[in-house]
């Protein structure tokens, strides 16, 4: 993330780009977001968002590392646990549909194949660690720590605004979701016991 202004003004700016920027860089992806749009929306300028973050690319990659740090920070692994954390990961889908957007557009315009980022180490290490000790521990089944993470993100996402079959929100009814997160959360516990 580019270093912050010191000054209140500053750095109120500073966030009023990030704000309008996730929220373009959400809707349009990387090559279809203006610039010009980002700026009047945070009633800015070119060169103030320039200065502070480089260009566009740079500007979308400090908000994607962002949002990954608070998926992370939201729903923090609890391996013991990997059903509680897919029902924590689908409830953030529901807060924050922007940032698994954000995601999913770094996949379709910058990295196609292999890890979402050349970062993943930051992101993924803790988890895989916490993994692997629960399989240790025989609370987790065998298998490749990065491929049980791996399933336990992709069943999180069934009804995220990326999936293929229903993009859920929350203008629905409660009973909606509270069925989906029991549905997860019986499908994870079962798919993810040690045998």
């Amino acid at each position: 993330m580019p270093e912050q202004p010191q000054t209140r003004r500053g750095a109120a700016t500073y966030q009023r780009i990030l704000d309008a920027a996730t929220e373009e860089f959400a809707q349009h992806g990387i090559a279809g977001a203006r610039v010009d749009r980002i700026v009047s929306a945070a009633r800015t300028n070119k060169a103030q968002l320039y200065s502070y973050f480089g260009d566009k690319g740079q500007l979308f990659d400090a908000i994607f590392l962002s949002s990954l740090d608070s998926i992370t920070n939201t729903a923090p692994i609890d391996a013991e646990d990997l059903a509680d954390w897919a029902v924590r990961l689908y409830d953030e889908y529901l807060r924050r549909p922007d940032l698994i957007r954000l995601a999913t557009w770094t996949r379709l315009e910058r990295r196609p194949t292999g890890h979402l980022t050349e970062a993943h180490d930051d992101y993924d290490d803790h988890k895989l660690s916490a993994i692997a000790a629960a399989q240790k521990a025989g609370q987790v089944r065998d298998g490749d720590p990065f491929d049980i993470m791996a399933m336990v993100i992709a069943m999180s996402m069934a009804w995220s605004p990326v999936s293929n079959v229903y993009a859920a929100d929350t203008s629905e009814p409660a009973e909606a979701h509270s069925s989906r997160r029991r549905l997860l959360r019986e499908c994870v516990s079962q798919a993810m016991r040690a045998h």
